[in-house]
């Protein structure tokens, strides 16, 4: 692919950023917006700039939920988003943790937060030009993933979404 085909993208955390972090999230009904998050994914779809949500997910791996709960949430995410004009190009997510009480999940790995898997993954798979691109999060874990992957980090730190990314986020050329 050519330089001038790459796009800026936007990586979000999912849980404290997104949404309302009330531990293991996995059922539609305990799912909470935070203020102007859909606004904001419209406003970022609007511009061009790739929209991911990259999130750890180790209640996955410690047996609270599984992979397909995680599936299902984040089909009804892209539906809400949809009423209001607005969508998501991917969703990645890490199952593991190293103290996993499920074996299949139980391991250090690459993806998991700090660690820049997920955003490496979405860089491989999608056009992304990571000088012009960020991650939005909540957690130190983000900034570091972000620094890790070459993308600016910005810490989400309450308030509107919508109001964060039109200060952040630079017009694309």
């Amino acid at each position: 692919m050519h330089s001038a085909e790459h796009r800026p993208a936007v990586f979000l955390d999912r849980d404290g950023t997104l949404n309302a972090d009330t531990g293991y999230l996995h059922r539609i009904e305990d799912f909470r917006w935070l203020p102007e998050a859909r606004e904001a994914i419209r406003w970022l779809n609007e511009r061009g700039y790739l929209v991911f949500v990259v999130t750890n997910q180790s209640g996955i791996g410690r047996g609270y939920y599984g992979e397909a709960d995680v599936d299902r949430l984040h089909g009804w995410m892209q539906q809400e988003l949809a009423a209001v004009g607005a969508h998501i190009d991917d969703f990645r997510y890490c199952p593991h943790h190293p103290e996993a009480d499920l074996g299949a999940y139980r391991r250090v790995c690459g993806c998991r937060k700090p660690a820049a898997g997920m955003l490496f993954d979405l860089m491989t798979d999608w056009p992304v030009d990571p000088r012009r691109s960020l991650m939005i999060g909540d957690r130190p874990s983000d900034m570091e993933a972000a620094k890790s992957a070459g993308v600016r980090g910005v810490l989400y730190e309450g308030g509107s979404m919508l109001d964060l990314c039109r200060r952040v986020v630079a017009e694309p050329a």
